[in-house]
């Protein structure tokens, strides 16, 4: 890596224990969107699907724009198949009361 270049992730996970993580060395300057195309985790993906993504850097939002730092790592959020209270009424629907909670040890 050459002192005009900065290393960077781009991390997809398409499901649970599903990871796809890959590494580069990109130049400085370069954009979330330009990591994107040269990480090839989007290769083949229809243009609708690509829309439906969202992007993160760190776990926080950012648009495509977004200039790269050194040792930034972009994650690829996909969209919720359910909304979290509905996932958790469900739950409970299914499981109904959990288990009593063991005590903590001391």
């Amino acid at each position: 890596m050459g002192p005009a270049e900065i290393h960077v992730e781009v991390v997809y996970a398409a499901g649970p224990h599903q990871v796809d993580l890959r590494q580069l060395n990109l130049p400085k300057g370069a954009t979330a969107a330009d990591a994107l195309r040269a990480s090839g985790v989007l290769a083949g993906w229809p243009a609708e699907q690509v829309d439906a993504l969202r992007l993160g850097c760190w776990g926080r939002a950012c648009d495509p724009g977004l200039v790269l730092r050194d040792r930034d790592r972009i994650e690829l959020y996909r969209p919720l198949l359910v909304d979290p209270k509905e996932a958790r009424r469900l739950r409970y629907r299914r499981d109904g009361i959990r288990k009593k909670v063991k005590p903590p040890r001391r």
